[in-house]
């Protein structure tokens, strides 16, 4: 069993489980009723999103130094509160069960959901290796 670190949007694997959202907004001009059928997700879990200052300093990040401030501060910010539990909880779901979250982002590597896999890690997860291309 394991968690599998998506783009939403794209298509789904087989046996891929419940998609999670792991996103500030719902996606634009879809209706809710198809969130699912168009693989974006099943459950929105905006919890594990940026704040939106966060989330506004992403989208202007240029340089790695920036990135890697901003990645201090998201985790800052996921470690504090019950947004720690809730990854402790899915890293212990991971052991048991497929499932996936992801955000909009093309570039994992410049995406929030890059740093929540090393959350993950860090808790313990079963992550889901993608095949090479």
């Amino acid at each position: 069993m394991s968690i599998r670190i998506v783009q939403l949007g794209t298509p789904r694997i087989a046996d891929e489980g419940v998609r999670i959202g792991t996103v500030r907004r719902p996606p634009r001009g879809v209706p809710k009723a198809e969130f699912s059928s168009r693989d974006f997700y099943d459950v929105w879990l905006p919890n594990l999103s940026p704040s939106a200052e966060l989330v506004a300093q992403a989208k202007a990040v240029v340089t790695d130094n920036e990135w890697q401030h901003f990645a201090r501060q998201f985790r800052a910010e996921v470690n504090t509160g019950d947004t720690g539990k809730v990854l402790d909880l899915l890293a212990a779901l991971s052991a048991t069960t497929h499932f996936a979250l992801g955000c909009y982002c093309e570039n994992e590597n410049r995406c929030h959901r890059a740093i929540l896999r090393q959350l993950l890690v860090e808790r313990g997860a079963q992550i889901r290796k993608e095949p090479e291309d």
